[in-house]
């Protein structure tokens, strides 16, 4: 199975440009690259910052572009959206008590789309409501399951941004734990950063997103800080017995190079590219 995660493409009124770059274009150019590279995968996952300010305007262009592509498209909505405009222009994904959350079949296993919105606020939330509507169907469902959220669910050690996380945390992950054996991945955006480890033993990820980029300030006491690293989003390879995450860099636009065989014989130093 091959999926694809992007993240915090953060579209914004035509024209506008977020840290100097155009979100539109950036979003745009990683639908381009991923599709002409993976026509093969079958789903793809946007993380969500859908809109840079929450704008009905930017979800029906939004809606406009999913619609075109060759498979289908899945939405977290995350902190920058506006989860009653998004719902007017995407009713159709208004779940059980008004939350942006549904299940997905995979043609191995399903992938739970979680809402972690909350009004006037960046950092994430997961009530009762929600915490009980996922572990309702991670207790039905057959595994594997791959989860797909917003917000991180664990603590970077950056202050500002743990500021920011999933609030809830300890509820979302007391949902998750006993299902550990079941959930094989969590996937979530939100940091701008490329991002991995572990909860109760679940794997999770995230990419950097597909405009502005994040920087892991470990000595930031107030301020979140940016950068000019290039636009990402990810590529997932999943078998029953393992899953491989990339994250692609499709804003890179340095050399590529072939620096050789993977053949032992061809390793010395006449030959190999330094």
């Amino acid at each position: 199975m091959k999926l694809l995660q992007l993240t915090d493409i953060h579209l914004t009124t035509p024209g506008d440009t977020i840290a100097g770059r155009d979100p539109n274009a950036n979003f745009e150019r990683a639908l381009a690259h991923a599709l002409d590279r993976h026509a093969d995968a079958e789903a793809l996952f946007i993380t969500g910052d859908l809109s840079d300010w929450g704008e009905a305007a930017d979800y029906a262009r939004l809606r406009e572009t999913i619609a075109s592509l060759p498979l289908p498209v899945h939405l977290c909505i995350g902190n920058h959206d506006d989860r009653a405009t998004f719902v007017s222009v995407f009713p159709e994904l208004e779940g059980e008590g008004g939350f942006v959350q549904k299940v997905v079949p995979l043609s191995l296993g399903h992938a739970i789309v979680l809402d972690t919105w909350g009004p006037e606020t960046h950092a994430g939330h997961f009530c009762e409501g929600r915490a009980g509507w996922l572990y309702r169907q991670l207790q039905s469902l057959p595994g594997p399951v791959w989860l797909f959220l917003h917000h991180n669910p664990v603590a970077l050690g950056v202050p500002p941004m743990d500021e920011i996380m999933l609030l809830d945390a300890a509820r979302f992950a007391a949902t998750v734990e006993p299902f550990a054996d079941k959930v094989r991945h969590i996937f979530h955006g939100h940091c701008h950063l490329p991002l991995s480890g572990s909860l109760h033993g679940i794997p999770f990820s995230a990419p950097r997103g597909t405009n502005h980029q994040g920087w892991p300030d470990f000595s930031a006491t107030r301020m979140l800080s940016g950068s000019d690293l290039p636009e990402s989003y990810s590529v997932i390879f999943a078998t029953p017995t393992t899953t491989m995450v990339h994250m692609v860099e499709f804003g890179y636009s340095g050399e590529i190079r072939v620096e050789n065989t993977p053949d032992y014989a061809d390793w010395d130093k006449q030959t190999m590219v330094r």
